[in-house]
């Protein structure tokens, strides 16, 4: 051999195995791509649904934080009660009755000074604060203590009002259990310093019941919208002082 021969072949550099990725690499790689795939797309479907349920979350949990139980609220200027429809007779349903019934306990044992009863009164025949009052005054609790909202038209109409209209700073609001945490919110988020109290939701229709329960669900969506938004109610209107005119009389 040549010494040129020899220097070529000396000056050749063996092969580096670090140089290209050996086959095995590869194939781990090629692997790894759709495991990463899926972990992404986990993730992105956990966000999607974290977004969707925190208003759910939001409103009743904020709801739930300000429920008591009947024998532990603390001392409120008012107790709100919301309506929930008539017989046909024009009496307060079963779950109204029951409303009104935890409304006057709370007058009685001196918890509240007045009773603002707020319901729909959209047409002649169906008008829920005088059903409403013409029961606590049946059942013994003094007419000029009870102030009628004809306004009411949903829970966040109810609370708005009692606070803007109405002059309400702190309340007890009453409903049915599975109804008073998104009331609670709703008035806690008009400005009022809320205790929420919620009374029997047994029914003598169970599939009715089960389809109030279920309709919560959209119900806290919209209630946490309207608070967002600041939404006006149906009927603002002028304040009134039928609350103060009350507690002076009181």
């Amino acid at each position: 051999m040549s010494d040129d021969a020899a220097a070529t072949a000396v000056s050749e550099p063996a092969d580096d195995p670090s140089a290209a990725p050996s086959q095995e690499a590869t194939d781990v790689a090629t692997a790894s791509r759709p495991r990463r795939r899926r972990v992404r797309l986990l993730v992105g479907a956990l966000v999607v649904v974290l977004l969707l349920a925190l208003p759910l979350l939001v409103v009743q949990g904020v709801g739930r934080a300000h429920q008591r139980a009947l024998a532990d609220v603390p001392d409120h200027t008012v107790a709100l009660v919301l309506g929930a429809g008539l017989h046909p007779d024009g009496t307060p349903s079963t779950y109204l009755a029951r409303r009104l019934d935890a409304a006057k306990t709370l007058y009685d044992q001196g918890t509240v000074k007045v009773i603002l009863v707020s319901g729909d009164n959209s047409t002649v025949t169906h008008d829920e604060p005088t059903a409403m009052r013409d029961y606590l005054v049946e059942h013994g609790v003094p007419s000029n203590a009870i102030v009628l909202d004809y306004a009411g038209f949903d829970t966040h109409d109810s609370c708005v009002r009692a606070h803007k209209i109405f002059g309400i700073d702190d309340a007890v609001v009453i409903s049915q259990g599975y109804h008073v945490p998104r009331a609670a919110f709703s008035c806690t988020a008009a400005g009022i310093d809320t205790t929420g109290v919620g009374v029997s939701a047994s029914s003598v229709t169970p599939t009715q019941a089960v389809l109030w329960r279920v309709r919560e669900i959209p119900a806290s969506y919209k209630a946490a919208w309207d608070a967002l938004v600041g939404r006006d109610p149906v009927h603002l209107g002028e304040r009134e002082t039928g609350v103060q005119d009350a507690l002076d009389r009181g």
